[in-house]
């Protein structure tokens, strides 16, 4: 059977509440991963309001398809659903949340691990700091 694969990339906020809602139960496998990754008030060393990402999309869709293709060569998943926001986003805030289902943790674990890894590495998304000001902290 082939690896369930939902993609999207979106400017809108992560209900993950509503993505976690929305997963299809299969009793045949044994773990669920779910993955947030919430911007940091840091960057390099300086306290920031955020994060701005932009993303060539139409590339970012064919290398997150690629990825998912040598995902599903390598280890046995039944689905995998990944969101992408861009635009910016406050410190705080969910950026990227994934959900591998597998029969078994350490596939999920291994498969998430490689797909976030292999996703900072080649798909063509940015992210540029959101500096605090000396308007909005106060001094100026």
């Amino acid at each position: 059977m082939a690896m369930r694969r939902e993609l999207t990339i979106s400017d809108r906020p992560i209900d993950e509440a509503a993505w976690v809602a929305a997963r299809r139960n299969d009793s045949t496998q044994g773990a669920v991963l779910q993955f947030a990754g919430v911007v940091r008030d840091s960057e390099g060393g300086a306290t920031i309001l955020g994060l701005d990402y932009s993303s060539f999309v139409a590339m970012a869709e064919r290398q997150f398809h690629l990825l998912f293709d040598e995902m599903e060569r390598r280890w046995p998943i039944s689905s995998v659903r990944l969101v992408h926001r861009l635009g910016p986003i406050k410190a705080g805030e969910t950026s990227l949340w994934v959900e591998t289902v597998a029969g078994h943790r350490g596939e999920a674990f291994a498969a998430t691990q490689w797909l976030i890894d292999e996703m900072k590495r080649v798909v063509p998304i940015w992210k540029k700091p959101l500096p605090i000001s000396s308007e909005t902290s106060g001094s100026g």
